[in-house]
């Protein structure tokens, strides 16, 4: 009876090795295909900045200094220690609404800064943190630009965010928006924000293409994009919106007969009626939500 009673220890025993290891397998699998995820949506379309067409395709932006009365930059802690950076709007009132706003590709310059003071004033009741996923790096010209986004690695952007979503806290209900580049991010962001999300806004930027990880998503999307946009194109939104519908995630689409990038002034393919209606659509989509 000893020598079987040692032979059923030795056996559970192995057994709940087993499981253990195969537990700690599973768990590491899951971890690295979120982060693989979010990699491939995003990364795929840094990788754009090797694309001459895509380059030539945005004017160096003209020279513009913003000073705001209201606006500070910020330094913080990454998820993984090091330091952040931002430019910080501080609601008139104590709030917990937080819209994280994201860069295009030039990087966190004065028109981004312009651009997060104006929509601290339209929506009201919201900090505004307009996050930079450069680390204080800024495009003068396209070739920059290019670099600087194609040198934007997933887990860096991510641990960034994550530093962001830390700094406004675990009450703060966050918004997000951004432009090309910062429009992918914007949606990844509203992921990593997790059931803290309330609404995410995205400018012709890389949707993700996982069903899973887009059921993830706690908040409604509006995704704002050009029909004559050649990389972020119809066909590129129409699976998105079949992917988002897969999800039984809600998406309010709003197309525009116009180019990427429709929304920046600095740019050929600047549409004023596409913008200031993409404009006017945004700030009700977030104004809805922050009530």
């Amino acid at each position: 009876m000893l020598d079987l009673s040692i032979k059923i220890n030795s056996i559970m025993k192995k057994h709940s090795l087993l499981f253990f290891f195969s537990f700690v397998c599973l768990s590491l699998t899951a971890q690295q295909k979120m982060s693989c995820c979010a990699a491939s949506a995003t990364e795929a379309f840094s990788q754009l900045g090797s694309d001459k067409n895509f380059t030539m395709s945005h004017n160096n932006p003209l020279p513009f200094f913003y000073s705001s009365e209201n606006g500070k930059p910020i330094t913080y802690k990454a998820s993984d220690g090091s330091d952040a950076f931002g430019w910080e709007i501080k609601s008139k009132r104590p709030s917990n609404n937080y819209l994280f706003v994201i860069h295009e590709w030039w990087g966190l310059n004065d028109y981004i800064k312009k651009e997060s003071e104006q929509l601290w004033n339209d929506i009201g009741n919201v900090n505004v943190i307009a996050i930079d996923l450069y680390d204080n790096k800024i495009a003068a010209n396209r070739e920059d630009a290019a670099k600087y986004m194609q040198a934007v690695s997933s887990d860096r952007a991510q641990v960034i965010i994550k530093g962001a979503l830390a700094y406004a806290g675990k009450n703060a209900k966050i918004f997000t928006i951004g432009w090309c580049f910062g429009g992918g991010w914007s949606l990844q962001s509203t992921l990593l924000a997790g059931n803290q999300a309330a609404g995410c806004v995205m400018y012709y930027g890389m949707p993700e293409k996982d069903v899973e990880r887009l059921k993830t998503l706690h908040a409604d999307v509006l995704g704002l994009f050009g029909n004559k946009d050649q990389w972020i194109n119809p066909k590129v939104v129409d699976e998105f919106a079949e992917n988002m519908k897969k999800a039984g995630k809600k998406l309010i689409v709003k197309r525009y007969d116009a180019d990427h990038a429709f929304a920046n002034p600095s740019n050929p393919s600047f549409d004023k009626e596409a913008k200031e209606d993409a404009y006017k659509n945004a700030i009700a989509f977030l104004k809805q939500r922050i009530k």
